[in-house]
């Protein structure tokens, strides 16, 4: 497996390059998912933002997944979500995402907030290891890309596994054009 410029190595077999929440999803997802696809390398911390991982890594912006935290209010009560999107786009937040999460307004959760309910590094956010009780909104884009790269929880990895497998988490549900 490679992640641009980088080997990457079997996920479940380098846990020290995992969130610990990521490492615990993957651990009980086996079954679920072929886990065996799941890689993930090491990388510079400091590059963990998708354009500059990119570029230094020789990844395709298009190869590349974004996880949005959002937030929305409807009578007094959070709704949060994931959204995965690829990198050459940007996810339609106030619009799809807020009439799937049934609220009045959406927008980016605070990066404190989403570092506090994921458990995982802001620049590191990915969807295997989010709560329960969160959707997981993944654009058919990225369902359809063969090997997508996305983040492991932390800032100093990164992890590739097939598009469909995200289609395939928990809670998961593949919305054309949720990203523009």
């Amino acid at each position: 497996m490679r992640i641009g410029s980088l080997a990457a190595v079997p996920a479940l077999d380098r846990l020290d390059l995992l969130g610990a929440p990521v490492a615990a999803a993957l651990a009980s997802l086996d079954g679920k998912i072929d886990v065996g696809e799941v890689g993930v390398a090491e990388i510079d911390p400091a590059l963990a933002d998708t354009a500059a991982f990119c570029q230094r890594y020789a990844v395709a912006l298009s190869e590349s997944a974004n996880c949005v935290v959002v937030a929305g209010r409807r009578g007094g009560e959070t709704r949060m979500a994931a959204c995965m999107v690829l990198a050459t786009t940007r996810a339609d937040v106030n619009g799809l995402v807020k009439r799937e999460l049934d609220v009045r307004k959406a927008s980016f959760a605070p990066m404190d907030q989403a570092v506090e309910l994921t458990g995982m590094e802001y620049g590191g956010i990915t969807p295997i290891g989010l709560p329960a009780d969160w959707p997981v909104f993944v654009d058919a884009a990225v369902a359809q890309t063969g090997r997508v790269v996305i983040g492991s929880g932390v800032r100093h990895s990164k992890l590739t596994l097939p598009g469909a497998a995200l289609a395939s988490l928990p809670g998961a549900v593949v919305l054309e054009s949720l990203g523009r």
